[in-house]
């Protein structure tokens, strides 16, 4: 979490909206920003577990979540999909979201 709060410039440059989602609860969540510093994005609570099983991330066993880092475009289309402990680096997730960005077309404006 500190690196992508470190790498906010870089996401806001990029025109990327980062959220953080977590199956603590968001009071837990909310003590865990402050303590590390998190304050440019959101921590959202996953308490259900819902969204953690949708998107196949949930150890049925250990009963946890795994990591993961997901890029998706703004049509809702995943572009990259980063698991376990290569998500806490957001190097790879800032180019995919500067990539994305340079490949926008303006379209001009009408007469």
């Amino acid at each position: 979490m500190q690196a992508y709060q470190a790498g906010m410039p870089k996401f806001v440059e990029a025109n990327t909206k980062v959220f953080g989602i977590s199956m603590d609860s968001r009071f837990s969540n909310a003590a865990f920003a402050e303590k590390v510093g998190v304050t440019s994005f959101q921590l959202l609570s996953d308490w259900t577990r819902d969204v953690t099983k949708d998107y196949g991330l949930y150890d049925e066993v250990r009963q946890s979540g795994r990591r993961a880092t997901f890029v998706v475009d703004k049509e809702g289309r995943f572009q990259q999909i980063v698991l376990d402990n290569l998500a806490i680096d957001p190097t790879s997730t800032l180019e995919a979201c500067s990539i994305m960005e340079k490949k926008l077309v303006v379209a001009p404006p009408k007469p």
